[in-house]
């Protein structure tokens, strides 16, 4: 039987964007939906969820995402999640203080990554066929204060990306000098900017049962 992993980005902007709702994914296969980050307004539409997941559950957007949660029946949290013949893995991401992850999702084949926050690109986003990826900072990264992590550039997850085989690089946690390098026409030197309300999909063949 062959399956389609479809994934709809609710959001592409980093925090207090002036242009973009939060980052934040719906993943849908085979009648089964899971939301990843987001918050106000970019919330998944009504329906049922097998789960809410979250790359950092200290973030600031972490009570309005419970609410949001909380309507739909789930609760948000950062974890592994079995759905059938898609495997969701939550593994760790260098990004601040606290514990910080992101997600590579395994269908029968392909190889999603969400991992919308980071300071060094994660080395087990290797190989995926698809990866929506930080892009808060365009050219240089952005340090936190005290030096605990911060976010990398543009240029620098590009090519990342390009060695570690990423096929399809999406930026969908767009910041403010990003935003600003957009507006001059500026490209990424690999991938595409996200697009808030575009679905992404992927085909694979279900084991046979």
């Amino acid at each position: 039987m062959n399956l389609r992993l479809r994934l709809t980005l609710l959001g592409v902007g980093a925090m207090n964007s002036p242009r973009f709702a939060p980052a934040g994914l719906l993943l849908r296969c085979a009648r089964q939906r899971v939301a990843f980050d987001g918050g106000p307004g970019a919330e998944p539409p009504p329906g049922r969820l097998a789960g809410w997941l979250v790359t950092d559950e200290q973030a600031e957007l972490r009570s309005a995402l419970r609410r949001s949660a909380s309507a739909r029946g789930v609760r948000i949290r950062a974890g592994d999640l079995e759905l059938g013949t898609v495997r969701v893995r939550c593994l760790p991401v260098e990004h601040t203080s606290h514990p910080a992850y992101g997600y590579r999702i395994e269908a029968g084949g392909p190889v999603v990554v969400w991992a919308p926050e980071f300071w060094e690109f994660p080395e087990w986003a290797a190989g995926a066929d698809l990866m929506f990826a930080e892009a808060a900072a365009w050219n240089r990264p952005i340090r936190f204060r005290g030096g605990v992590g911060g976010h990398a550039s543009v240029h620098d997850v590009a090519d990342r990306a390009v060695r570690l085989g990423v096929r399809r690089l999406v930026l969908a946690h767009i910041g403010r000098p990003t935003l600003r390098a957009i507006d001059t026409g500026a490209r990424p030197p690999f991938g595409e900017w996200g697009v808030e309300g575009r679905t992404y999909s992927l085909g694979f063949a279900a084991p046979d049962s």
